[in-house]
């Protein structure tokens, strides 16, 4: 019988939380030490490699299999997949002990070019941008993250080693897909945790695939037990976690009408008081706990059949979640676009408020991490409502230099680079991951009007491919995250009132009114994008055309 490895036969296999946490420990350690870097996936075989660099730029440093002690550069460019020996080099040294260089041996660098360590390489290439070969325009862009620890690779048994920066692919027989059907002698790894019995180099069918595995049988109990274990199938959500309607504040009454002025002014007076990096946090706090990122029970985890809604976000019984965060990324940009646009007195106490708003964007993405929050805010600066006041961003540019800078040449661009699959955030210091492109690609409705980064050019397929992909790393990392968002919130004094603006049932009661807040989606967006319009126009009125 003939075997082929086939790349269409693969299933999405998560790790179990040991593993997950065995990964936690190993990224935690020094960054001298090579295992703290993501991008090491230790002595996984070549063609494994080549199966996870899906991307243009993608790469991943790995041992070497021919030379015990080296490494290989994995990278894939221009379609193809380059493995580069990384020359490692004892140099004799006055001091006691030796020292060992590690260098390229087709690299661009100068004659004898050399580095301390692998970190040091990888860093030389990824933020210079270098060439990988001589004559050649190879690079390295982002890398592909293991997220499996080191310690699940059995010493001599490569093919154990598993990562997720895409799902596990298995070589499968040469038959059609029908013939998945496993016989009664067959043994199945439970779809919960992984076996010691599957790896990459066996001739074995796939198994069930995730959403097979969500359809349960008829008759089947959602308790279900494997090799004595007990599981719980995941529920398939399919109301809004948000209820406006319900939501009570000191803030505002029992019933409100759309933009009431006292509530406004109110929320004006609050945004005043609380300065750029006290507002990050609330937001990113608000954030990670719809995201469930943060304050995940264990009932919650059972429900969701995963362990963060990272993850969920990925799965088919996701889309409830995926909704939710839609609607507060729309509502959080709204609601400072608001801001901005209810200010009716000069362009330079807008400026003003731009400003701080940019300040709070530039808290997201640095200070905590939050690549959901800061996109939300960019949103609210990037609406056209607010990017048409010429005369509030010329004040900005006038008496906040060093804010419009900040905004036209570092937050603009990088935004801009992450919709596209140019530019990364670093694993170590993130909180919630740039999810808006993936939300936006599975459940992009009427109600937006947006231009996606994959709707127009040449490009857009590798931009759904890099996001997909993204995705799937993510999905496995939520751990990560999760310890991330932890550590940068700890001893964080939370401000009700400061919190309650960002809480999105606030945002939508303040912007639709208690009757409207939960009506259509689209009919919502569709009239606030008139208001926003009219608010806009009022401050600066359009120019007419002779």
């Amino acid at each position: 019988m003939t075997f082929q490895f086939s790349r269409e036969t693969w299933w999405l296999q998560p790790p179990t939380e040991t593993l997950r946490k065995q990964l936690e420990e190993e990224l935690k350690l020094s960054e001298h030490d090579v295992r703290s870097h993501a991008w090491y996936h230790g002595p996984i075989p070549t063609e494994v490699s080549e199966s996870l660099l899906l991307n243009h730029g993608d790469f991943l440093v790995r041992d070497s299999q021919s030379s015990h002690g080296d490494f290989v550069l994995s990278s894939c460019w221009e379609q193809k997949t380059l493995h580069l020996p990384i020359r490692r080099t004892v140099v004799p040294s006055t001091h006691t002990y030796p020292r060992v260089q590690y260098s390229l041996e087709e690299g661009e660098g100068e004659e004898g070019e050399a580095f301390s360590s692998l970190q040091a390489l990888v860093h030389f290439y990824v933020g210079g941008r270098a060439a990988l070969t001589r004559g050649g325009g190879a690079q390295m862009v982002q890398p592909v993250n293991r997220t499996l620890p080191l310690s699940s690779v059995p010493a001599g048994k490569t093919s154990f080693y598993q990562s997720a920066v895409t799902p596990t692919l298995l070589l499968s027989p040469a038959a059609p897909p029908s013939s998945r059907t496993s016989s009664p002698n067959t043994t199945r790894p439970s779809p919960h945790r992984p076996s010691s019995d599957h790896c990459y180099t066996e001739l074995c069918p796939g198994p069930q695939s995730y959403v097979d595995r969500l359809q349960a049988e008829d008759g089947v109990h959602p308790l279900r037990t494997e090799d004595g274990d007990v599981y719980f199938s995941p529920v398939m959500e399919t109301l809004s976690c948000f209820k406006p309607s319900r939501y009570t504040s000191a803030l505002m009454p029992q019933d409100n009408k759309p933009l009431e002025v006292g509530i406004l002014r109110r929320v004006k007076e609050v945004l005043a008081d609380v300065d750029p990096r006290t507002a990050a946090k609330h937001i990113t706090k608000a954030d990670c706990t719809v995201a469930r990122i943060l304050q995940v029970t264990p009932e919650v985890q059972r429900m969701m059949g995963v362990s963060s809604g990272l993850e969920l976000l990925t799965l088919p019984h996701g889309q409830q979640l995926r909704l939710d965060l839609l609607e507060r990324f729309q509502t959080m940009a709204i609601m400072l676009a608001v801001h901005v646009l209810g200010c009716t007195g000069t362009s330079e106490e807008r400026a003003g408020l731009l400003h701080k708003l940019i300040q709070v964007a530039a808290e997201l993405k640095s200070g905590m991490g939050n690549m959901f929050g800061f996109a939300a805010v960019m949103r609210a600066l990037e609406l056209p409502q607010v990017s048409r006041l010429e005369q509030t961003w010329t004040a900005l540019r006038q008496r906040h230099t060093e804010g419009a800078i900040l905004y036209d040449k570092t937050l603009r661009p990088f935004l801009k680079g992450t919709d596209a699959g140019r530019e990364s955030f670093p694993l170590s210091s993130t909180t919630f991951p740039h999810m808006v492109p993936l939300l936006s690609l599975l459940e992009k409705s009427g109600a937006s009007q947006d231009t996606e980064p994959w709707d127009s050019g040449d490009a857009g397929v590798d931009v759904v491919m890099f996001h997909l992909g993204a995705a799937r790393t993510i999905a496995q990392l939520g751990g990560n995250y999760r310890s991330n968002a932890e550590s940068k919130l700890q001893g964080f004094q939370e401000q009700p009132e400061v919190m309650e603006l960002f809480l999105t049932d606030f945002q939508m009661r303040l912007l639709w009114g208690s009757r409207g807040a939960e009506a259509d989606q689209a009919l919502r967006y569709h009239k606030f994008q008139q208001v926003l319009t009219a608010l806009s126009n009022k401050l600066e009125p359009p120019i007419s055309k002779p």
